[in-house]
């Protein structure tokens, strides 16, 4: 019996949008346990990779605090599934969005992500974790 690629990919983007919504509504805990013990973390206020678990939680640990987005669009989604079905890569774009001081909805973020997924003893665990914000550089450039 072959990879299922689509039940996988939808598997991922699943876990990944209840791992946000989370976030979202004030509980870093979707995602911060479901780190693997090798994670590597690229954060966009840091200037070098963050390798392994315990590092990266201790680092996202030192700076959330309860964001209250009240929306998300989730734009763009792949997932590439490798052929053997035990690794997945999603990259998506995400916006978020909070209320203004008049309950009006306002653009908090804009977001490029890339998720590494690994099925390890049967659960989908994040390996590899880059976020970057999606409006950073003033002019284009590839250097």
């Amino acid at each position: 019996m072959g990879v299922n690629k689509e039940e996988i990919s939808r598997t991922i983007l699943e876990l990944e949008k209840s791992f946000n919504e989370r976030w979202s509504a004030g509980d870093n805990r979707g995602y911060l346990d479901n780190y693997a013990d090798e994670l590597t973390y690229f954060d966009p206020i840091l200037k070098d990779l963050v390798v392994g678990r315990d590092a990266t939680i201790a680092h996202i640990d030192a700076i959330y605090s309860n964001p209250h987005i009240v929306r998300s669009e989730y734009l763009n989604p792949v997932v590439h599934v490798g052929d053997s079905g035990d690794l997945a890569v999603l990259a998506y774009n995400l916006n978020t969005y909070v209320l203004d001081e008049n309950g009006e909805e306002q653009q908090l973020r804009a977001w490029n992500s890339t998720e590494v997924y690994r099925l390890i003893d049967g659960e989908w665990r994040i390996i590899h974790s880059n976020w970057a914000f999606s409006e950073t550089a003033t002019e284009a450039t590839a250097s």
